[in-house]
Order: structure tokens, then sequence, then C-alpha cells
């Protein structure tokens, strides 16, 4: 019988930003999208740890501080990243950096350029605190997916690369945990001196 490789688990912060889903006035759907996406894309042991919130700066300042002292290597927010007045999730996730990673904006708002021309308004920062990776996604199911994920064309190959290409080696070199994806869903980019061999389970 075949050994079974094992993954490393994994805590994973996730937080949807929004005052009136926060209320109750509607239905969240940021937190189930991101649950589902990455369990979908990582063959490794989850731990999430979710939190719905207003749109309050140190309310969410607070909240990241919190996930990453309770040992998420990473934390992925969802709304509040537009121009409206009440959408300050990129300022309360820079006051908590050590330091920022402003390509995880950049690829973000160009993937979402292929769909919309009102994706030059939002706002989305990466940041790292402590041995933290902490990234503002969009708001929208549909726009998680599609930023974390990337485009493909009709046979499956990536045409622009979703975000997610590049944490798992972001994650290893700020000492987090050894993230493996699924590559029909997301292939993780490592140099090849950085890619391990599956460990076999005892």
């Amino acid at each position: 019988m075949p050994n079974t490789p094992q993954y490393a688990p994994v805590k994973i912060g996730i937080v949807s930003i929004s005052d009136r889903a926060s209320s109750g006035t509607y239905e969240d759907k940021g937190l189930p999208a991101l649950h589902d996406w990455l369990k979908r894309a990582l063959h490794n042991p989850l731990q999430f740890e979710p939190r719905l919130i207003p749109d309050e700066q140190a309310r969410i300042s607070a909240t990241l501080i919190e996930l990453v002292d309770a040992g998420c290597s990473l934390v992925l927010t969802t709304g509040g990243t537009g121009p409206a007045l009440r959408d300050v999730t990129p300022e309360a996730t820079l006051a908590v950096a050590d330091k920022e990673m402003p390509g995880f904006g950049e690829q973000m708002r160009q993937i979402s350029l292929k769909f919309v021309p009102t994706a030059i308004l939002s706002r989305q920062v990466a940041v790292i605190r402590g041995q933290s990776l902490i990234i503002n996604l969009p708001g929208q199911p549909k726009s998680i997916a599609e930023t974390l994920e990337g485009l493909k064309d009709e046979n499956g190959k990536p045409v622009v690369h979703g975000i997610f290409a590049a944490v798992p080696y972001c994650v290893d070199l700020i000492g987090g945990p050894y993230m493996e994806t699924r590559d029909e869903v997301c292939k993780a980019f490592r140099p090849k001196t950085a890619v391990r061999a599956p460990r076999a389970q005892a």
C-alpha cells in the first residue's frame, strides 16, 4: 500500500468586513467564499478562524492583530477596499504592518481589469506582520475566486496568474508552514531549491 503524503496543518484567519452583513441586514457571502476556495485549493489540513465585523478601522486592525497573535500564518480579508467613505480596510491593514507587499495589490487589479474598468478603484493591499501574511481581497465571491485563482484559457492553462500562486512561497520565507496546492485549482510557484519532497505518513 503506497504511503499517503503528510501535509503540514495551517491556521488561516478569514475576515469579512461589512457594516450590513455584520448587523444582519443581509447574509454574508465573503466567509463561505473564502472557506470553500481554500478547501478546494490546498491539500493541507486547515483550521479556520472566521470573523465577521463592521467597517470600523480600529476594529479591523484589532482583529488582524488578534488573528496574527493566535498563530494564523495567513489572514485573508474581504470587503471595504473601495473609495467609499466607510471603506477603510487598507488603512486598517497598513496600520498593523511590519512590511508592505505591493505586488499582490498590483496583480489583483490587473486581473480585475480584464473584467471591469472600475478595478482601478480597488485599493487592496497585502502586508506582513510578524510571521503572518495578510491580504485584502475584493468583496464579491466571484472576484475573490478570480483574484486568487487567476485567468485560464479554454485548455485550463493560466493566462494571468492568480495571486495565490505566490502565497505559499511567501509564507515559507516568513517562517510559516509548507503549503501545498492542488494544481488544477491554483499551482503554487516555488524556486526549485525551495520545493520539498512530500513527507510520507508514518
